[in-house]
């Protein structure tokens, strides 16, 4: 619930007249509620599988859980860090960006292989044997749970990648990349290009000008000559 809106909170048209701090400290905000519930589950389940004396991390499941757990709360740490507090350089948020993003899909598309993963191993053990292949109704509300998490996390990721739901960049605003393109979501000093005189073509115009008073004046000389 609070990863998924904390995912899409800066892709929602009425954020967009909030400020970019307020909604980064909304994103973090989310994400940290997630993180502690993370782990009070995980404790919870470690708590129950001791009392029933059930073996801990045998399984698949609890591999990619306790993974994808400790990778989203370093991506948490990542974020606040380098982005929430005015600590980084500009330049390292613009390298750490697109890292941010796609670690932060990356580990969304990993919880719900997880979710699904443990709803299927719960089903094994509760219909044991046959049970599951004759379509009981716990099987049957299993499989429909599971097809519908698969399409809601198949909305946030298209929510997520269309270009025309970003939120749009700040005003005065022109932040560098490695790449030489604009980032956003990048907080820093704006360059202000207002010192600069002249734009690329008028520094054409004017050698090309210079190039032909050049070729002028040389023949003139030529001529009188």
């Amino acid at each position: 619930m609070f990863s998924h809106s904390a995912i899409i909170v800066y892709r929602l048209p009425w954020t967009w007249k909030c400020s970019k701090l307020l909604m980064k400290s909304i994103h973090a905000g989310l994400h940290a509620v997630a993180a502690i519930l993370a782990i009070i589950s995980l404790v919870a389940v470690f708590d129950f599988h001791n009392a029933k004396n059930i073996p801990n991390m045998y399984s698949l499941h609890s591999w990619v859980g306790l993974t994808v757990i400790i990778l989203y709360i370093l991506q948490l740490l990542l974020g606040v860090f380098v982005f929430l507090l005015p600590w980084a350089p500009l330049s390292l948020r613009a390298l750490v960006m697109p890292i941010h993003v796609y670690s932060g899909l990356l580990i969304f598309g990993t919880v719900i292989a997880t979710v699904l993963m443990g709803v299927t191993e719960k089903l094994f053990f509760a219909l044991s044997g046959s049970k599951y292949s004759t379509f009981p109704p716990e099987g049957v509300f299993t499989n429909t749970l599971g097809l519908l998490i698969v399409v809601f996390g198949a909305l946030i990721f298209w929510i997520v990648t269309r270009p025309q739901w970003q939120r749009p960049k700040e005003p005065n605003s022109i932040f560098l990349q490695p790449n030489g393109g604009a980032q956003e979501g990048v907080e820093g000093s704006a360059i202000n290009f207002n010192n600069v005189d002249k734009s690329d073509s008028e520094l054409n115009s004017e050698s090309t000008a210079r190039k032909r008073n050049f070729i002028i004046d040389e023949a003139g000389q030529r001529s009188t000559m």
